[in-house]
């Protein structure tokens, strides 16, 4: 279990990007953060999350606060969850 910060990935668990990840790009105050996708990658728009609705993966990419999805994307290509996620696009 990992904890909620800038970087994380995250599987939302709750609403209709449910089962979904996203990467936390931003911290609001200790309930709620900012996700994205990015969009174009796995459907997940940029939004304010409740963190009870997240599920925090073992995987942190290094980004700096508030980053835009291109550098999300950018970040995310360096890491296996990149391949992951371009299987479950490719299968969905």
């Amino acid at each position: 279990m990992g904890v909620i910060e800038v970087g994380r990935v995250c599987i939302k668990t709750a609403g209709r990007e449910a089962g979904r990840k996203c990467v936390v790009v931003k911290l609001l105050d200790e309930n709620f953060v900012v996700v994205t996708g990015p969009k174009e990658l796995t459907g997940v728009k940029r939004r304010r999350v409740n963190v009870k609705h997240l599920v925090p993966l073992n995987i942190k990419i290094d980004i700096e606060e508030d980053a835009d999805d291109k550098k999300v994307i950018e970040a995310l290509k360096e890491t296996s969850i990149y391949q992951e996620i371009m299987k479950e696009r490719k299968a969905g």
